[in-house]
């Protein structure tokens, strides 16, 4: 049965309010303005290199010192600052129950998204996690999964914006969009994905993919 790849932040989870304090935080901490919580919106689901480089234009070695800070927040409560979609649960529940292989592929630390689904208690439903690190792109995620073994060619990228599906494309694997999180329909409609989630209750249909 082919493996299907969950991203995290925007798919299985809102993760704005912890993302957008923790970038505040860093911001602030070195002289940066705040940016308002509607403006942060964009910004998930892409890795947070990238983030800081787009929103200070500093040098490398800055950027490396934003995400320590980040990430010393993002830690401590950030995590936390974290709401299950309402159904997500279930829905993984039904796909379990059919014998579904699961697994996580996040930009987000492996760690940081070990203890936010051991929080939301569906930690078991996925045979791995794939966490992301600076430099290290989704695409290359992927990439690895299937060089490893964890996943085949078979496997599906389940996500909430164009990094997830172009990503999962580059390496020869189909994906889905969902419409809950934080891509726009037209973002994900571009990578042609082989079908786009209106709902949370569609995710159990995921077992008839092609």
């Amino acid at each position: 049965m082919r493996t299907l790849l969950f991203d995290l932040d925007g798919t299985l989870s809102d993760p704005l309010v912890g993302i957008s304090r923790s970038i505040n935080h860093a911001l602030t901490s070195l002289g940066y303005t705040a940016l308002p919580e509607s403006e942060v919106a964009q910004y998930v689901g892409p890795p947070l290199d990238d983030t800081f480089r787009v929103v200070t234009g500093a040098p490398e070695a800055e950027v490396r010192q934003l995400i320590l800070l980040y990430r010393e927040r993002y830690a401590e409560t950030g995590f936390a600052e974290n709401t299950l979609y309402p159904g997500i649960d279930t829905a993984l529940d039904a796909l379990a129950q059919q014998g579904i292989p699961m697994g996580i592929c996040t930009s987000k630390l492996a760690n940081f998204a070990d203890k936010i689904l051991h929080r939301f208690g569906i930690r078991d439903h996925f045979r791995f996690i794939s966490g992301g690190d600076i430099g290290v792109t989704k695409q290359q995620q992927i990439a690895r999964l299937l060089s490893d073994g964890a996943v085949d060619p078979q496997a599906r990228m389940i996500g909430d914006r164009s990094v997830d599906l172009l990503a999962a494309h580059a390496n020869g694997i189909g994906s889905v969009g969902v419409l809950w999180g934080y891509g726009s329909r037209k973002e994900l409609a571009d990578q042609s994905p082989l079908r786009l989630l209106e709902s949370v209750d569609e995710i159990a249909g995921l077992v008839d993919l092609p």
